[in-house]
């Protein structure tokens, strides 16, 4: 189901890139939603979200994927920027060890403005230049693990697994929400999903 209409989706999953400047957020959502990749360094200015629909399972989910847009820098991300996320990629730098050393304020702040429920996936981003490593694989995977945090280390630059961290989000979201479906009323169980296509009113509640 290659080409299906943007607009014709089951889902919509809101997910939030978090992380310090420089990181290699907005790549990351290039990657991902245009599968492009810019060697031009600059900050993005502005708020700016990218779509992507993938399939999970029989659904369709239409991944609405947020930047920062370089916020970051000047400490000013809002409320409104995780208001409705269900899920986030908190990404650093493995090259940068200071990257990696102020994620856990990023998990803070995260946490007092989103939902306790969240999906959050650690991601080390770079891992196309190894040889000027700054953060050990083993000692990000514990802090993921030691959090609750999925985790995976990714290149932008070369694509590695760039498509398997976010569709692992997805994944966990939508198994999250299918799991409320089934244990609550249809009423209650579509807070995470709750934006449906025009005319998907019925599509929401298929079979898993």
């Amino acid at each position: 189901m290659g080409n299906r209409n943007e607009e014709d989706y089951n889902f919509v999953f809101k997910v939030v890139l978090i992380g310090e400047s420089g990181v290699g957020k907005t790549n990351l959502l290039s990657r991902f939603t245009r599968n492009e990749f810019s060697h031009d360094s600059r900050t993005t200015i502005g708020v700016e979200f990218s779509t992507r629909t993938v399939m999970l399972g029989t659904a369709a989910v239409k991944a609405q994927i947020w930047d920062t847009a370089g916020l970051e820098r000047y400490r000013a991300i809002t409320s409104a920027y995780y208001r409705g996320a269900v899920g986030a990629l908190l990404v650093f730098d493995l090259t940068k060890h200071q990257t990696y050393a102020v994620v856990e304020r990023w998990l803070k702040e995260l946490y007092d403005h989103a939902e306790a429920t969240i999906i959050v996936m650690l991601v080390g981003n770079k891992s196309d230049l190894s040889q000027a490593r700054e953060v050990p694989t083993d000692e990000a995977r514990m802090f993921a693990e030691n959090n609750g945090l999925l985790f995976l280390e990714t290149s932008a630059l070369d694509s590695t697994n760039v498509e398997l961290a976010f569709e692992t989000v997805l994944k966990e979201i939508f198994a999250k929400v299918s799991k409320q479906r089934q244990n609550s009323t249809r009423t209650n169980a579509l807070t995470l999903g709750s934006e449906l296509g025009p005319g998907e009113k019925k599509a929401c509640c298929i079979s898993l």
